[in-house]
């Protein structure tokens, strides 16, 4: 749920001269092979506009001002050749790093006629690992992943400092440039014994329609299939009855969608299993080709 060429050489003059001696008189000879003015000199290809990329790792949190911001999007590179090349894809690092003040609290719609909270930081590791540092590092491999395949893509928050958009602003970016999809990036905290593993969030209240819900469902089983098949994390043993698909009705990032959307929970925190691949940048790295491995197939 985000290339001119030079014209060319029209005609050429070609001048040929040679001078033989006779009888001490010098004798120049032109041939032209057309009559058509010379083409102009080629001129340099046009700089490549000045864009920003995200970088692949969170940068030194500072604070920011408690006001929420439109999201600033990270955008990629000109797309190169790759199977996703023209396609456009926004991915959400769920959360902020700033929890603090009446902004952050403030009530917001949800969709379906319910509200919470602005935004908050989420969950985090038993060590203290914040869920929206993983949610800023994982979606930055997966965006690096992505357009390396050709895709442009975009990110719902610019850093991962201050205050981020409120969930009900989540889905307006991809919403705006019309994206192929949206995926929302985020890690569970689950306190239940023996509770690990990923599932997927989906929305039952689309602002898109039925079309997307089942647009978004089909994207939901390829990024199933790949995370199982590609990343060692097992499917939620406390969500989903098996199945690693919640259907949900009050999450607001993904009710605002009108663009195919999903929101991921990579696996539980609180979880030491769980934790030890999530703060592994190695495994994070994996996770990123298995989620662009499932984009691709659900593009294709």
């Amino acid at each position: 749920m985000i290339h001119g060429r030079l014209n060319p050489v029209t005609s050429k003059r070609i001048v040929t001269g040679f001078r033989a001696a006779a009888g001490g008189l010098a004798v120049l000879l032109v041939a032209s092979c057309a009559a058509t003015p010379p083409a102009e000199a080629d001129a340099p290809s046009p700089a490549a506009p000045s864009v920003t990329s995200s970088p692949a790792t969170p940068p030194t949190p500072t604070e920011a001002t408690p006001t929420e911001s439109t999201p600033t999007p990270s955008e990629s590179a000109p797309p190169a050749a790759g199977d996703l090349a023209g396609r456009v894809i926004v991915i959400d690092p769920g959360h902020n790093r700033n929890s603090n003040g009446k902004f952050i609290r403030h009530k917001v719609p949800a969709g379906n006629g319910k509200s919470k909270p602005c935004n908050s930081t989420g969950t985090a590791t038993n060590a203290d690992y914040a869920e929206h540092a993983y949610n800023w590092a994982q979606a930055n491999a997966l965006a690096e992943v992505l357009r390396s395949r050709g895709a442009t893509v975009q990110l719902t928050r610019d850093n991962d400092s201050g205050n981020g958009p409120c969930v009900n602003t989540r889905a307006t970016l991809a919403n705006t440039v019309h994206a192929d999809l949206l995926i929302s990036i985020h890690a569970d905290g689950s306190f239940a014994k023996r509770a690990r593993g990923f599932h997927v969030i989906l929305s039952t209240v689309m602002a898109g329609g039925t079309r997307t819900e089942h647009a978004s469902r089909l994207l939901a089983d390829q990024i199933r299939s790949a995370l199982t098949t590609q990343t060692g994390m097992p499917r939620s043993t406390y969500i989903g009855k098996g199945t690693a698909l919640s259907p949900r009705s009050d999450i607001a990032t993904l009710n605002f969608a009108k663009v195919p959307a999903v929101m991921m929970e990579m696996g539980n925190m609180r979880n030491v299993k769980d934790a030890a691949m999530l703060t592994s940048s190695a495994w994070r790295t994996k996770a990123a080709q298995a989620l662009a491995d499932a984009i691709s197939a659900y593009l294709g």
